[in-house]
């Protein structure tokens, strides 16, 4: 073959989202970042393209990205290490003043506020939605969030559960945390997961019957009111899927306005209208 003949072949079409998810875990898994040229080789892709997708799909670097993962794990390290300089060196930073100053950057305080007695763990990463935070008490999932920055949610975690003790808790949520990201780029029929769900009665009911709403299905506030016994109620539906503090898990996107408006949602109407869409198609005939 000529160098003309493979300069004009085209490039194989790479799957971003996937690639981007592939990258994500390659950084979460890393005791230190890899530097970039590295990652793009082990993910076949210029280091320049990853870097530009990386930010424009998922608004950050991934060296941004692997920083806050270290601080992450920081947060749980630094009230298990023998002292401050092991917590930060087993992170994955080079110095304690290097992180603390990164840390007041990306979550607004010092990674020792981060930390307290086992109540409620938390993870957070990154998803083909943005940043996504879960939550755990011993019981189950309490809280799986969206957000565009990782202090944001943090605080909004901290504001939905002001009483609780926060700690960054990896090694418990990953899996589960896996599952949802795995979930947003290819829908399955259900996620389960042991879920602590905390709301009023009325809050509790219309939150069983959306997990009772079936992949690629929507279904009216009205309808949802009818559903539950209350057909007066859809003012107080919509106010519940407006409480619902765990996305996906509690399935308050697939309910929707008169006409199939998307109507609103607690994450944002675009993440809603991304994940009926994909739903829809995961069960659209494929044709031959």
């Amino acid at each position: 073959m000529s160098s003309v003949e493979r300069i004009r072949r085209p490039r194989a079409r790479i799957d971003w989202p996937r690639t981007l998810l592939a990258a994500c875990r390659r950084l979460e898994r890393a005791d230190t970042a890899p530097a970039l040229g590295m990652l793009a080789s082990d993910l076949g892709v210029s280091p320049e393209e990853l870097q530009r997708q990386f930010r424009r799909r998922l608004g950050t670097t991934p060296k941004a990205y692997g920083q806050a993962i270290a601080l992450n794990r920081l947060a749980r390290l630094s009230s298990r290490a023998p002292s401050a300089l092991e917590a930060t060196l087993e992170a994955g930073f080079d110095s304690p003043s290097a992180a603390y100053a990164l840390a007041r950057r990306s979550f607004g305080e010092p990674p020792g506020r981060l930390r307290a007695a086992e109540r409620i763990g938390w993870w957070m990463g990154l998803s083909d939605l943005g940043w996504m935070l879960m939550a755990a008490t011993e019981r189950g999932i309490c809280s799986l969030a969206f957000g565009a920055r990782p202090g944001e949610l943090l605080e909004e975690l901290r504001a939905d559960f002001p009483g609780a003790a926060l700690e960054s808790d990896e090694e418990r949520l990953r899996g589960w945390f896996d599952a949802v990201r795995d979930f947003i780029l290819l829908p399955q029929e259900a996620l389960d997961l042991p879920l602590d769900v905390q709301g009023t009665a009325f809050q509790s009911r219309v939150w069983r019957a959306l997990r009772k709403v079936p992949l690629g299905s929507t279904v009216s506030y009205g309808a949802m009111a009818r559903r539950i016994g209350a057909p007066t109620a859809a003012r107080a539906v919509a106010s519940a899927c407006g409480s619902n503090r765990i996305a996906l898990l509690i399935p308050c996107h697939r309910v929707v306005g008169v006409g199939g408006e998307p109507g609103g949602y607690r994450w944002g109407k675009d993440r809603k209208r991304t994940l009926l869409a994909r739903e829809a198609a995961k069960l659209r005939p494929v044709s031959r």
